[in-house]
């Protein structure tokens, strides 16, 4: 038996405007993603614990099967490993994007215009990060690029008794509410607004305002952790697994549960990605490398939600039912190979809010083996509609593959 896991980040929504009150489920074309649905097991599943907040980083250490009481150590240690820096002990991360801030000349005065800089690409990125910890580097505190807009602030001896806010939760706010506060939190607002002054006039950023594009004005400092500890994935199930995504963090808890982490030419973690790439890059794992198990990441819908911009977000939804359920679904198929697929967003991510909330989320549990299923396409009133209710999200994944 093979295993596939199909998750769309924050493709969950609540009724859109747009779309007549209905959901981005309601209305995208995903007829490959029905038909398992309606032959499969449709259920709800609460991936966010209560008490802790709704990021990627808890909602799929939940779908992977880990109770976050008990592992969860902050975002950005697991992105450390994703990029390769090594951690001690004493060390407390911090993730630091580039964000694009309004103009005013106080600080805190300012407007969160961008949390991505308009999608910054990683070389350009990489220049302005280099540049940061060139001017602000101390014996110990440093800076590494990441992907994208997404990068590192490693502090020796700092602290996690601070109270930070990702910047994707205040697009279009002023910063003033939600500046660092906390142990050490003059320290993190003055190196955010130090890199403002570095970042002014940096040749990238003059090069994309020329082309029409946001520029990184500042870093954000937020996500802090430390050193994380989980157990292996193999160890845990008895599965050998790989896992496909294009951003950090998901590679990040691959490499610190010892799954092999597949990259894959082109895959940008928005709807441009590559889809297909990521869909052959999962045939292959399962099918030539001999992993039990593949988890087939995709953030499109996720940053579409933050954006705002619901056709994007259906877009999303509808390249993975065609590109990725629909390609795996028939190779598998005609290769004769048993498998059970498991499809859900990790959160959602609502179009009206922007953010992520802490809201169960619809899944599906398709086997090639058993067609007996819900009768239910897929969306969020329908698997309300089962009953189904699966309340500790960290025992899906046993559920999944029948280790119950």
């Amino acid at each position: 038996m093979k295993y596939i896991v199909i998750l769309g980040d924050g493709m969950a929504d609540y009724a859109v405007e747009e779309f007549d009150g209905k959901t981005v489920l309601d209305v995208a074309k995903k007829p490959n993603i029905d038909y398992v649905c309606e032959n499969g097991e449709l259920g709800l599943v609460k991936t966010v614990q209560d008490g802790m907040k709704p990021g990627s980083d808890v909602a799929n250490l939940s779908v992977m099967g880990y109770d976050t009481r008990v592992c969860y150590s902050g975002r950005s240690p697991l992105e450390a490993a994703s990029i390769g820096v090594k951690l001690k002990n004493s060390d407390i991360t911090f993730r630091a994007n580039l964000v694009t801030l309004s103009d005013e000349e106080n600080y805190a005065d300012k407007t969160m215009l961008d949390y991505s800089a308009g999608e910054i690409s990683t070389e350009e990125a990489a220049q302005l990060i280099e540049a940061v910890e060139k001017e602000l580097h101390t014996d110990l505190i440093h800076f590494y690029s990441g992907v994208s807009y997404r990068h590192l602030l490693v502090w020796d001896g700092g602290s996690k008794n601070v109270n930070l806010t990702p910047p994707h939760d205040i697009s279009d706010k002023k910063i003033t509410d939600y500046l660092p506060k906390g142990d050490n939190a003059e320290k993190l607002l003055e190196l955010m607004e130090k890199s403002e002054k570095i970042l002014k006039d940096h040749p990238v950023n003059k090069d994309r305002i020329a082309r029409g594009k946001n520029p990184a004005t500042s870093i954000w400092l937020w996500g802090e952790g430390s050193k994380p500890q989980l157990e292996l994935f193999k160890d845990k199930f008895g599965l050998s697994a790989s896992v496909i995504s294009a951003v950090d963090l998901i590679k990040g808890i691959a490499v610190c549960a010892d799954m092999k982490s597949i990259d894959v030419e082109g895959a940008t973690g928005n709807w441009d990605t590559n889809f297909d790439g990521k869909a052959k890059a999962a045939l292959d794992t399962l099918l030539k490398d001999g992993a039990d198990l593949v988890y087939v990441h995709m953030e499109a819908p996720d940053e579409c939600g933050h954006q705002g911009n619901a056709q994007k977000k259906k877009l999303s939804v509808e390249l993975i039912d065609e590109k990725v359920v629909g390609f795996l679904k028939r190779e598998l198929d005609a290769a004769g190979v048993s498998y059970k697929m498991l499809i859900l967003p990790d959160h959602p991510t609502p179009i009206s809010l922007k953010t992520h909330v802490s809201d169960p989320v619809p899944y599906i549990i398709y086997s090639s083996e058993n067609n007996s299923g819900s009768g239910f396409t897929y969306n969020e009133k329908n698997a309300e509609k089962t009953g189904i209710y699966i309340e500790k999200g960290y025992e899906l994944m046993s559920r999944f593959i029948d280790k119950n």
